[in-house]
This record gives structure tokens, C-alpha cells and sequence, in this order.
């Protein structure tokens, strides 16, 4: 039903106004809470959206055979309003941040579309970052060579022989479970986008220091939950690589208080942890 009624466009007009009501000051929003349970966890994420009038949550208990996902919203006088299976809910909105991200920080002529990784979320970021650039060349790499082939045949991408030659595009993204980068800030060309979807724990890394070294402006969609679970930003504020008064929010940004590119040779991140509002 989701993926009947909900088009990538749709989440994007979505997340998008979720973040402008962040922004106005009319969103409540807990950071994630994770629980352990054998060989996994248990999470859930609580928002109170007043401008929507609705308050809800997203819950999931992530273990190694399956992961299943559920939102839960209410009005705010108290009425149960919609209980959604939530996976492929949950790829469409991750999706739809990277592309309103990507549509303010991308540079101008940006043709070149690079994935590192060949799942789900990496099939959504290239429905919806088709959506709003206009890509001309997708580059996709991921260590599985079959999965690799049968991905790339199914969303019409190339297949990356390398790490490096997909990190070499106008917009990369990371959307992998690896612990240790995948993505080095000398392979990245002068005025790339990196969108860095897939570490969402302080002990896993995607970007090594030098992305953050060379980046000129970074970007999260949350300062407080990055803190938490971003091990691509907490490392390196603790080696003194970055500074968190240098880690901007995606909400500012699309309310237009703060600046992002530069110019197009300013090289520029975007981490992704999720939000319980979107």
C-alpha cells in the first residue's frame, strides 16, 4: 500500500515541509532510543509535529534475520489516526532528505551520480536524486559483484570496478553497514556532494578525517542526535578535525538562515541520521 500511494515526489514534499516546521519552532522530537535485545536492538523514535497536529512514532527491532518497522500516529486530541508498515516508508523519506539536501547543496551542473552500496536505500537515493538533478551518469559500487550487476541492470547504472571511481562523482553516497570507510577525501573531485546515509553509530564510519578535512561546509539533519550516533562527525570533532559550531542543520538550511556552497569547487557533506519527524 505505501509504495502504491507514496511517490518519491510525495516524500519529498513531505520531509521537506517537516523540515520548514523545524525550523518555525513547531516540532518536538526525541532523539533515538535503542534497547538491547539478543543479537540486536529495539529503537524508537517519538516526534510531537504541532503544525501537522499530529503526534506519533516510529519503532523497529533491528536483529540479523529481519528487521521490521512500524509508525504509529495520533491526533493531538487523543484519536489513533494511521498505523503504517514501515520499511519501505522508511527508504522513500531517508531518500527524500538526501534529495532536498542534494537539490540546496549540490553544484550547479552536477551530472554525475555515485553510490557506494546496492540495497534498498541505494535504489531509493537514486529514484529520488533522478528526481531533483539532473543526472546523466550513475555510478554504483558495492563488493558483491553479482548483486552489483543485478542492481545496476535494474535501476540502469554502471558498475564501479572501485571504491575510488564511484567516489569520483559530482554527488556520492554512502549507503553501507561498513564499520571503516568506504570513502577517502582524496578520491573526491573538487566541488562534490557527499551525502553519507548509512553509519548511524558512533563505532561506524563511512568518511574518513580528510572528507571532513577538505570539506567546506558540512551539514547533519540533527546536531543533537549526530552527536549521539555519528561516528562520521564524532571521531573526528574528537581528533580535532571539525568543530561542532562548524556542523550546520538541514532545517536551518532550507528555512534559508544559513549559507551552504560557496562555490562550486567547495567540496560539501551531508550526514543523515534519520529524524522521527520526517
Amino acid at each position: 500500500d505505501v509504495e502504491r500511494l507514496l511517490t518519491p515526489a510525495d516524500a519529498y514534499a513531505a520531509v521537506e515541509a517537516s523540515l520548514q516546521r523545524i525550523a518555525a519552532g513547531e516540532v518536538e522530537q526525541a532523539a533515538r532510543t535503542r534497547i538491547a535485545i539478543p543479537d540486536g536492538v529495539f529503537a524508537v523514535m517519538p516526534c510531537v509535529d504541532r503544525g501537522l497536529g499530529l503526534a506519533g512514532l516510529k519503532a523497529y527491532a533491528w536483529t540479523p534475520g529481519a528487521t521490521p518497522f512500524l509508525v504509529v500516529l495520533f491526533t493531538l486530541d487523543g484519536t489513533l489516526e494511521a498505523v503504517l508498515e514501515a520499511d519501505r516508508l522508511g527508504q522513500l523519506r531517508t531518500a527524500a532528505a538526501s534529495a532536498v539536501a542534494a537539490k540546496l547543496l549540490a553544484r550547479d551542473g552536477a551530472s554525475t551520480l555515485g553510490i557506494l552500496g546496492c540495497g534498498r536505500q541505494a535504489a531509493s537515493h537514486i529514484a529520488a536524486l533522478r528526481d531533483v538533478l539532473k543526472v546523466e551518469r550513475t555510478v554504483v559500487y558495492c563488493r558483491d559483484e553479482k548483486k552489483l550487476a543485478t542492481f545496476c541492470k535494474r535501476h540502469k547504472c554502471e558498475a564501479a570496478e572501485s571504491h575510488s571511481e564511484a567516489a569520483g562523482c559530482d554527488v556520492v553516497v554512502t549507503v553501507t553497514n561498513s564499520k571503516d570507510p568506504v570513502v577517502r577525501g582524496e578520491w573526491l573531485q573538487p566541488g562534490a556532494l557527499v551525502l553519507a546515509i548509512g553509519a548511524n553509530d558512533p563505532s561506524m564510519r563511512e568518511l574518513d578525517n580528510v572528507v571532513l578535512e577538505r570539506a567546506s561546509f558540512v551539514c547533519t539533519d540533527s546536531r543533537a542526535q549526530a552527536q549521539l550516533e555519528a561516528g562520521d562527525l564524532i571521531e573526528p570533532v574528537a581528533r580535532g578535525v571539525l568543530d561542532w559550531l562548524e556542523v550546520y542543520e538541514l532545517p536551518a538550511l532550507v528555512a534559508g538562515e544559513v549559507q551552504g556552497r560557496a562555490s562550486g569547487d567547495d567540496i560539501v557533506v551531508f550526514k543523515s541520521n534519520g529524524l522521527p519527524a520526517w
